[in-house]
């Protein structure tokens, strides 16, 4: 024999609760199963839709406000990126020989001359010149008008001469 269904047990179960009513608790059973399947539903999606609604539309003029300020300030953000209001460290000598020595790096000759420098490098580490480039790139505003590198035998070892130039960007 198979054992029962405990699916087929349960509406057994329900159907004889059901036979044994009379008609008029059976309307009010339907009634109230109604009334209380309409508060499920009510509660789980109308009401949280519509109190969600309600508390968007209070908070929307505030996040336009918000969206406005931000605006504004990215605008403005726009316009102060191309303003530096700091002015750079003038190149000289004495500027360009202390970098170049805390980075462990000592060209063979460094002459300036108003606005330009040019350097000139002889069994100088290619990654040191480079790091320190891009440190007078960013400090000083210092640009690289004309490079010119030769690799030797030992990787990483260049020789190597630069045209330098101080200006505003």
């Amino acid at each position: 024999m198979s054992k029962p269904n405990p699916l087929n047990t349960l509406r057994a179960r329900a159907d004889a609760f059901w036979q044994v009513r009379t008609e008029q608790e059976r309307k009010l059973l339907r009634i109230g199963g109604i009334v209380i399947g309409l508060a499920l539903f009510y509660s789980i999606a109308v009401d949280p839709a519509v109190s969600g609604a309600g508390q968007l539309h209070k908070e929307l003029p505030q996040l336009h406000q918000q969206a406005a300020e931000m605006q504004l300030m990215a605008r403005e953000a726009q316009t102060l990126q191309g303003q530096n209001t700091i002015a750079p460290t003038p190149m000289t000598r004495e500027t360009l020989t202390a970098g170049l020595t805390a980075r462990g790096l000592n060209p063979q000759s460094l002459n300036v001359t108003g606005e330009y420098a040019k350097l000139q490098f002889n069994g100088a580490q290619y990654a040191g010149i480079v790091a320190w480039l891009d440190a007078i790139r960013t400090e000083s505003r210092i640009s690289v008008v004309d490079a010119s590198f030769t690799a030797q035998d030992t990787a990483g070892v260049v020789n190597g001469t630069l045209t330098l130039r101080q200006g505003v960007r």
